[in-house]
């Protein structure tokens, strides 16, 4: 069992910067891979940017070059840092994972740039 908290949202204007979190309720270096998600209103869901216990990335082409994935074992937490946000970066943000087989969602956190 696993439980992801987010935080860091927030309304930003185009080219600001956000950090977001995701604490995670067990040792980090358990798990696999954490990935962040994103959805605006009224499209699908899509995978933003991959870490994996090792420390591998992986980004979606919208986004690389912009965001960073990293990891903080000793918190238990992972960040996803957003630089030059673009209104087209809006939507809900979500944390997950799959542990022991089983996938676990944050909350999700609310991510809004203005032109």
């Amino acid at each position: 069992q696993v439980q992801l908290v987010e935080s860091g949202g927030g309304l930003v204007q185009a080219g600001g910067s956000l950090r977001l979190s995701c604490a995670a309720s067990v040792n980090i270096l358990r798990i696999n891979a954490m990935a962040w998600y994103r959805q605006a209103p009224g499209k699908q869901r899509e995978l933003v940017a991959r870490i994996t216990s090792g420390g591998s990335t992986n980004y979606a082409d919208s986004v690389k070059g912009r965001f960073t994935i990293s990891g903080d074992n000793a918190k238990n937490t992972v960040y996803l840092q957003m630089n030059s946000l673009k209104p087209e970066d809006t939507g809900v943000y979500y944390c997950n994972t799959v542990f022991q087989l089983y996938p676990y969602w944050g909350q999700g956190t609310q991510v809004t740039v203005s032109s």
